[in-house]
């Protein structure tokens, strides 16, 4: 096979000198291992003698003593190791004649992209042979590798500690742009007056919960929150929505009445006056220029949505992401329970939220809990539905509850909608009033928000 016979030419990638490089600095200054311990791993060293050696001189360090050819020697030693690792011969040639090293970071760096690279040759063969073989469901070899891949991503990308010091002198504008409160970045403003006010809006690399039973407006009110922030002339900027249960053209046709203030009833039956369609022609033109893109592809997956948004990123840039809903998406892999996969889930759009520094509006379906729930219908964070953990990986989540529901003879109760914030990591909870203006699928500000409102500069 070629990729076999690139291997017996060329070698796995390794850089041995760097590797002796590394062992022979922390033999000559030990306080070296700590620094170069928080990136490598025994792993790491292409050649098992290298691997060997670090390990012995980690489990010394972890000991608290001295490290040095002596007690590295001896180490060896006790675990009939020292032969297979050419003696202390081999040791004393590590560090005999090595200056210190001031570079040392550039050479540990070296032999961590090496290692890197083995293990994606390694990974790409194991995927190969699997398919070769043929033994397996396909989905489950692809699951299987996309799952290895993003691990290495993890490992790849990790960083490391940053002193106080370090995070402001990354901000623009140092310590007097830190301090200074009109100066830091706030967040995507969603439409809604009093929710921006407890959020400071959605910030980027947070995940926002948004749950609620069915029928309350979860749709509705992410579409709203997604068309204000595309649409809106201050702000315009590019929103990806996931919808795993409506057609794109069902998702066109709410954003168009929703914007024109239509019936969607009667847009369906084509009973229009003059001035709807007027309307719906203006809308229609402000919701195609706007930078939102919609994806309705069922049963989406981790790895799609985020090949996905990278890809759109580098093409037009990407301000918000919405996905309609969480329950409704498959995880690739093996997973012993829904439970499981649910929890994998969550924790995965959290770190895609993250590495593209975005904010992700995610939908949630709640369990039965709140309609059994005797007296009192408001949802809770434990009525989140299949995990735990989408509570415990969320930054923010906000409830949708709508009395009227329960309380269908209480006219006073039409169309009056609560926003609950159950948890916020960077802020109070809290409750927002809304009005759902059912014929429109339409969440607005009541009036006395728009009153108190601060007009935008």
């Amino acid at each position: 096979m070629p990729s076999r016979d690139l291997v017996l030419e060329k070698g796995l990638p390794s850089h041995v000198e760097a590797e002796q490089l590394v062992l022979g600095a922390i033999l000559l200054d030990d306080s070296s291992f700590i620094s170069v311990a928080g990136t490598l791993d025994p792993e790491d060293f292409s050649l098992e003698k290298h691997r060997r050696i670090f390990e012995r001189m980690r489990e010394i360090s972890d000991r608290g003593e001295r490290i040095d050819r002596v007690t590295v020697a001896n180490e060896l030693m006790k675990h009939s190791q020292l032969e297979s690792c050419d003696g202390l011969t081999y040791l004393i040639s590590l560090d005999d004649g090595l200056p210190r090293l001031y570079n040392l970071d550039s050479y540990v760096e070296l032999v961590k992209k090496k290692s890197l690279l083995r293990r994606i040759v390694f990974a790409c063969q194991k995927t190969m042979d699997r398919a070769l073989l043929a033994h397996e469901d396909p989905a489950t070899i692809l699951g299987d590798a996309e799952e290895s891949f993003l691990k290495l991503g993890d490992d790849a990308t990790r960083t490391a500690l940053a002193s106080p010091q370090q995070i402001i002198d990354e901000i623009d504008g140092g310590v007097s742009a830190f301090l200074d409160p009109s100066r830091r970045v706030k967040g995507i403003s969603t439409g809604f007056l009093k929710f921006d006010e407890l959020t400071g809006g959605l910030h980027e690399g947070e995940l926002i919960i948004v749950a609620a039973r069915p029928a309350m407006g979860k749709t509705a009110l992410a579409l709203n929150i997604a068309q204000h922030v595309a649409m809106h002339p201050k702000i315009r900027k590019t929103v990806a929505v996931f919808s795993l249960e409506m057609s794109k053209a069902s998702l066109l046709d709410r954003l168009v009445c929703s914007s024109a203030r239509v019936d969607q009833h009667k847009f369906r039956l084509g009973y229009l006056g003059a001035d709807e369609r007027r309307r719906l022609s203006m809308a229609t033109q402000e919701v195609v220029e706007a930078p939102l893109f919609i994806d309705d592809s069922a049963g989406a997956n981790l790895m799609d949505i985020h090949a996905k948004l990278r890809r759109l990123k580098a093409e037009h840039g990407l301000g918000l992401v919405v996905i309609d809903y969480l329950q409704l998406m498959s995880g690739r892999g093996r997973y012993e329970n829904r439970v499981q996969e649910v929890s994998a889930l969550s924790r995965g759009l959290k770190l895609l939220a993250k590495e593209l520094k975005v904010p992700m509006v995610v939908l949630s379906q709640l369990n039965r809990a709140p309609e059994t729930r005797p007296g009192d219908h408001v949802p809770q964070l434990s009525d989140l539905r299949e995990s735990g953990s989408i509570e415990q990986d969320a930054d923010l989540v906000a409830f949708i509850f709508r009395e009227e529901l329960y309380k269908k003879d209480r006219e006073d109760l039409r169309g009056i909608a609560q926003l609950i914030i159950g948890k916020q990591r960077n802020g109070p909870i809290g409750q927002v009033k809304l009005y759902f203006l059912k014929e429109f699928t339409k969440f607005e500000n009541p009036a006395e928000a728009l009153a108190d409102a601060v007009p935008e500069e």
